[in-house]
């Protein structure tokens, strides 16, 4: 596995920016001086669910000492590796950048979103109800006026008690921007226009810990309410494609096994408090 943690260190130390080193294992942790990050390198070559098991109870104490650290499994940078090189470039802030109030917001049709979602997200697409884009306003950061830029995707509502009242509950299933992109402000305006169509008694969204523990959830006034548990995955050892595995499921013959680090659930509340009413 040299060859991946090869190409990552290559990668890296082409961006200009100066990093430390620290082997953990077979992983390597990647510290940039003078910034709070950090990128773990994490190979992929076990070969039972139990090894998949060791290995990310290894991680999870490794992250625990870099909390900025961003988890770069070697699948990730295999299948999808120009958008996740874009993906590391953005998180050392070499990126492009759009304002959403330089963008105008609304509901666009669901296979406009599939497709734009299955290039730019890091799990694809997913079934949706609602589906809401980003478009540029005007020519700006290279961009024409009407660029799709961002998209996200929200649930059907299902009914919830909240205290004593029934209330729709919507999930926010995915967001992402073009790779390379950063759309400052893009998941707020997102979230105003549905919360202004929709009118929810409350939104609720994961944040996978691959990536963050959701701090652009809790800006968004979003709290935090526990883990989704981490899952197991099958990975192609030719294609390097993840198929997640369900409880007693069988992987294909000769796949790697990879655990994640689950999701952290977060909910949003909009009902008006009995003081408003």
């Amino acid at each position: 596995m040299e060859g991946f943690t090869e190409e990552v260190r290559a990668f890296l130390h082409g961006s200009g920016r100066i990093f430390s080193e620290r082997v953990s294992e077979d992983m390597v942790r990647f510290n940039e001086n003078g910034r709070p990050f950090s990128v773990i390198a994490v190979p992929i070559h076990e070969k039972t669910p139990e090894e998949a098991a060791a290995k990310q109870r290894i991680v999870e104490l490794i992250r625990r000492e870099s909390p900025h650290a961003m988890i770069l499994p070697e699948d990730r940078w295999r299948h999808s590796g120009d958008l996740f090189r874009k993906r590391l470039s953005a998180h050392l802030g070499i990126f492009q950048s759009v304002f959403a109030r330089n963008c105008l917001v609304r509901r666009i049709p669901r296979p406009e979103a599939d497709t734009f979602l299955k290039d730019v997200h890091s799990y694809g697409s997913a079934r949706c109800r609602y589906a809401y884009g980003l478009f540029t306003e005007k020519d700006v950061s290279g961009f024409q006026a009407g660029s799709l830029v961002a998209a996200a995707s929200f649930s059907n509502a299902r009914r919830i008690l909240i205290g004593d009242r029934s209330a729709a509950s919507y999930e926010w299933i995915r967001y992402a921007s073009l790779p390379g992109l950063r759309v400052s402000g893009g998941m707020g305006k997102i979230l105003k226009a549905f919360l202004r169509d929709i009118r929810p008694g409350d939104v609720m969204s994961y944040a996978d810990r691959e990536w963050s523990e959701g701090g652009v959830y809790r800006r968004l006034g979003f709290v935090e309410e526990g883990l989704r548990e981490p899952v197991l995955f099958s990975i192609d050892p030719v294609t390097w494609e993840r198929k997640a595995l369900r409880s007693g499921e069988a992987a294909a013959e000769g796949a790697y096994f990879f655990m994640n680090w689950g999701s952290v659930k977060y909910r949003l509340t909009c009902l008006p408090s009995e003081s408003d009413q």
